[in-house]
């Protein structure tokens, strides 16, 4: 058997991570940690980590004056995302939240085609269709009410959607600048606004809430976000878009296992149903040159 290349084990490392995160943020939400000060408290840990690092290896965090509506974009699409991904998190099972966005390619894919970057073909079409289909069976699995689950899926959708916003919006700015640069810089901007929202929610949070949820906060930190971030640009580098976008399809079915495994989580029939058809939506549409998608929050 041949050795595992380094940028297998980096793909590796990133699925992993990515697959634990929403189990470990649902663990942390549950157990004493308000959505919008958690948030708050990873993402502005985040953002100083990345211009720490940028500092130190580049000198600069600078931003040509011609990309900042593109960072203004992008950082609108973090603050958003995170509103939607907390709460559904909060609101609803992980494995739902993992099965939902494993939709994220798909709504990359419909943007860059409504931005003119990406043309599609019939292929496309059909596999959108099949992983809207699946998201619809996941949301009917949830019942009927705007609450609790079928409202952790509908922010899920959200959440999916606006990551893919994010994608699409930074994959101008790969090309010109390191990913902790670009990490620095939107993360600080996306920061602000989610300070803004979430400042009565961390004024009022009681953060005494055990070394154990502060153990797996740090590790949702400096893993899913930091660490992924790094690896995740690296392999895009050297590997291309259409090779290492294969991870970001696997990641949230992956994230599903970890979640009824660890968290003992009961899903329907319906709702597996569902990730089964995102799923084989994926596979139908994916095509040799795809959006990149960024590391997941």
């Amino acid at each position: 058997m041949r050795r595992p290349q380094p940028v297998e084990l980096m793909l590796l490392t990133v699925i992993v991570l990515w697959a634990l995160n929403i189990t470990v943020m649902r663990y942390i939400l549950t157990h004493g940690f308000r959505p919008l000060a958690f948030a708050t408290t990873r993402y502005g840990t985040a953002a100083l980590i990345f211009i720490g690092i940028s500092l130190v290896v580049e000198r600069s965090i600078r931003i040509a004056r011609r990309d900042w509506p593109l960072v203004g974009a992008a950082a609108l699409a973090v603050f958003l995302n995170q509103l939607a991904f907390v709460y559904a998190v909060k609101t609803t099972t992980a494995s739902v939240v993992a099965i939902v966005l494993g939709a994220t390619p798909i709504f990359a894919a419909l943007l860059g085609l409504a931005l003119r970057t990406e043309s599609v073909s019939r292929r496309f079409w059909l596999g959108a269709a099949i992983s809207f289909g699946g998201v619809g069976l996941v949301a009917a699995g949830a019942g009927g009410q705007l609450s609790g689950n079928l409202g952790g899926v509908l922010l899920g959708i959200c959440a999916a959607a606006t990551w893919a916003a994010y994608s699409v919006a930074i994959t101008p700015l790969m090309k010109r600048y390191s990913p902790q640069r670009i990490s620095a810089i939107v993360l600080s901007a996306g920061w602000v606004g989610i300070a803004i929202a979430g400042s009565q929610q961390t004024r009022a949070q009681d953060y005494s809430v055990g070394w154990h949820v502060w153990a797996l906060f740090v590790f949702a930190t400096l893993g899913p976000l930091v660490l992924t971030n790094l690896l995740f640009f690296r392999a895009l580098h050297r590997i291309g878009p259409a090779r290492a976008t294969l991870a970001t399809n696997l990641q949230p079915f992956i994230a599903a296992v970890f979640a009824l495994v660890l968290l003992s989580e009961r899903m329907t029939a319906i709702q597996a149903a569902g990730g089964l058809c995102i799923a084989a939506g994926i596979v139908v549409a994916r095509r040799r040159s795809a959006t990149p998608i960024a590391p997941a929050d």
